[in-house]
């Protein structure tokens, strides 16, 4: 089983469910935030510029680093110190941001956590219950493009009751080095090349990027009775494997009458979700994500024995033996 982060305080915010979908003009139309665990109400921290360990290799932007051990007691405040500046966009609180880390104990110098060696950045929600306190405070206002170090009490990290799984004690002050790779909020699109749209038996969808919902335009034809996944703008990251989570925006109309059945556009949420837990509620959105490039818009046309079949959400505009196509932004991976 792949390992997850340590860093997460719960299950990502933001994830939105594809089961529960309702007729565009109600409220179940729109995305819906996974409910979060209630997480402590740390009001926002002192920031000071250290103390902090020295980076002693791995100096260079996404670099693995090795960090020296505390030297001396840690501050009660959060340290942040900006290594190396980016010139990307800024990042604000409720921000998905993309991220290389390593975490280490200051009094040890003992390494618990790094996504380096696993070789998939971890892509994850700074808001409140998401994330360690520590992230959420340490990385707003920096900019994409930055390594950020910074050194976590307890009382932003874990707590007084630490984390046994990592041999965190609830006295333990954190060091982390993160490479802010890339962030996303509810605007962002994929910026692909655009892609032929020249079948004139599948739909057309819009190649607009400025985060507003691209139009579906259905044909007057036979829906195909096989999965069609294509690029509408094709991007140039990575290729997504069957395995991972995807950070998206996306919108899923039904063929018969091309109504809106459930976006995230204009919702003010992304959909973050596993495709192998996809695969459980409409498995062929996640076959036709899977194989596609990071950064590209897709379309989606899911037959109905790859969607609901004969057992469609109740109350809907999806029936039974919907065919149903989607468009996706693939914002990133992990």
């Amino acid at each position: 089983m792949r390992r997850r982060s340590l860093l997460l305080a719960a299950v990502p915010a933001g994830l939105v469910t594809l089961a529960g979908c309702g007729d565009d003009k109600s409220d179940s139309s729109k995305a819906s935030a996974s409910p979060s665990p209630s997480a402590s109400s740390v009001p926002p921290p002192k920031i000071v510029e250290g103390p902090l360990p020295a980076i002693t290799a791995g100096t260079k932007f996404d670099e693995k680093p090795t960090v020296a051990k505390g030297s001396g007691d840690p501050s009660p405040n959060l340290a942040v110190k900006t290594a190396i500046a980016g010139s990307g966009r800024t990042i604000a609180e409720n921000d998905f941001v993309q991220a290389n880390y390593l975490g280490q104990i200051w009094a040890t110098g003992k390494v618990f956590d790094n996504s380096y060696d696993r070789k998939r950045p971890i892509v994850i929600q700074l808001a409140q219950g998401s994330v360690i306190d520590g992230w959420r405070y340490g990385l707003a206002g920096k900019k994409v493009g930055s390594r950020v170090e910074m050194a976590v009490p307890p009382t932003l990290g874990y707590g007084t009751s630490g984390n046994a799984q990592a041999g965190i004690k609830g006295t333990d002050t954190l060091v982390f080095v993160i490479d802010v790779l890339d962030s996303f909020n509810s605007k962002s699109s994929s910026h692909g090349t655009p892609a032929p749209q020249n079948d004139a038996a599948l739909p057309k969808v819009g190649t607009n990027t400025d985060g507003k919902a691209p139009s579906i335009d259905i044909p007057k034809a036979d829906p195909p009775k096989e999965l069609v996944s294509n690029y509408v703008l094709e991007g140039d990251g990575a290729e997504v494997k069957a395995d991972q989570t995807i950070l998206c925006q996306f919108k899923g109309v039904v063929w018969d009458g091309g109504k809106t059945f459930q976006q995230t556009y204009d919702s003010g949420r992304l959909s973050q979700f596993s495709l192998e837990q996809m695969k459980q509620v409409i498995k062929g959105l996640a076959e036709g994500v899977t194989g596609k490039k990071v950064g590209s818009r897709v379309m989606i046309v899911v037959p109905p024995d790859l969607a609901y079949g004969d057992t469609p959400p109740s109350g809907g505009v999806v029936k039974k033996g919907s065919t149903l196509v989607f468009s996706v932004d693939i914002l990133a991976a992990m």
